[in-house]
């Protein structure tokens, strides 16, 4: 579950980042949060790039996402340096989840109203 929780976390990027007072528009946003942290956040048609600054520790990161269909992919580098990425597949009402996270662990999901397994 911890997996699920890193790859979630990345993903949510993109959320963080609307969450914090971003400038731009649709297309490029430099965003900062109360933390000192900063965002930018770039979309091309169904691509999204977004790289972070952690002020805190001075880490960087970076993610970037591209839908296809029902399939978005997802891939980045972690704070800690080391590349992660991921699948995102929703059939209906059922999601599935599979790829590596930034410690090189694998990992497969599929998530229902239910929950994940």
């Amino acid at each position: 579950m911890r997996t699920i929780i890193l790859a979630t976390a990345m993903l949510l990027a993109t959320t963080l980042a609307s969450e914090a007072a971003c400038f731009g528009s649709d297309a490029f946003s430099t965003c900062s949060d109360s933390n000192g942290n900063s965002y930018t956040v770039q979309r091309f048609g169904n691509s999204t790039y977004v790289n972070g600054h952690n002020s805190r520790t001075g880490s960087s990161w970076s993610q970037n996402s591209n839908t296809f269909g029902n399939t978005t992919y997802h891939n980045g580098r972690a704070a800690n340096g080391n590349s992660w990425n991921m699948t995102d597949q929703n059939f209906g009402g059922t999601r599935s989840l599979s790829g590596t996270d930034s410690q090189g662990n694998s990992f497969n999901y599929t998530c229902n109203q239910f929950g994940c397994n």
